[in-house]
C-alpha cells in the first residue's frame, strides 16, 4: 500500500467534510434564521452543533497532522510559499470558526429560550447572529484558497524570511 496516496486521500477527505460542512451548516442556519421562529432555529442549530462537533471538528484536528506526513513524506519543504500561506490560511480560518462554535451554542440556547417563553427572539439573538454570519467569510475563503494551494501548489518565496530557518 502506497502511504503517499493514502495520506493524499485522508487529506483530500478531510478537507472535503471542512469545506461541505461549513457549507452545510451556514447554509441550514441561514435558512432557520429566515423563518425567525424560535423552535426551527433551536432545533437547526442543535443539529448544527453537533455536526460541527463529530464533522468539522474531526477533520480541523486531523487535517495539519495528515498535511505534515504529505509534506515530509513527499519530500516538499515546509518553507515553500504555498505551504506557509497554506498554514497561515488555516490559522486564519480557525481564529474565525473557534467563535462560531461558542456563538452556535449561544444561539441554540437563546432560540431555546425564546421557544420555550413563548416569546419572539431577542435583540442578543440576532446581534449574534450578525457576527457568526460575518465570521463565515474569511474561515469560508480561506478554506477555499487553502485547496486551491493544494491543487495548484503555485511557486513563490513567501516573504517572511523567519520561517526559512525552520
Amino acid at each position: 500500500m502506497d502511504i503517499v496516496l493514502v495520506l493524499r486521500w485522508l487529506h483530500v477527505i478531510g478537507a472535503c467534510v471542512v469545506l461541505g460542512t461549513g457549507a452545510g451548516i451556514a447554509f441550514f442556519m441561514l435558512m432557520a434564521h429566515r423563518t425567525r421562529k424560535p423552535s426551527i432555529i433551536a432545533h437547526t442549530a442543535s443539529v448544527v452543533v453537533v455536526a460541527d462537533t463529530l464533522f468539522t471538528a474531526s477533520a480541523v484536528i486531523i487535517q495539519p497532522f495528515t498535511g505534515a506526513l504529505l509534506v515530509w513524506s513527499i519530500g516538499w519543504s515546509f518553507t515553500q510559499g504555498w505551504v506557509v500561506l497554506s498554514l497561515i490560511l488555516y490559522i486564519i480560518a480557525g481564529l474565525f470558526w473557534l467563535p462560531v462554535i461558542w456563538i452556535q451554542i449561544r444561539l441554540r440556547d437563546i432560540a431555546r429560550q425564546a421557544d420555550e417563553g413563548g416569546t419572539s427572539l431577542p435583540a442578543s439573538y440576532y446581534r449574534l447572529f450578525r457576527i457568526w454570519f460575518l465570521c463565515g467569510f474569511p474561515a469560508f475563503f480561506s478554506v477555499l484558497t487553502i485547496i486551491w494551494l493544494m491543487l495548484a501548489r503555485p511557486e513563490f518565496e513567501f516573504p517572511i524570511k523567519i520561517l526559512s530557518n525552520w
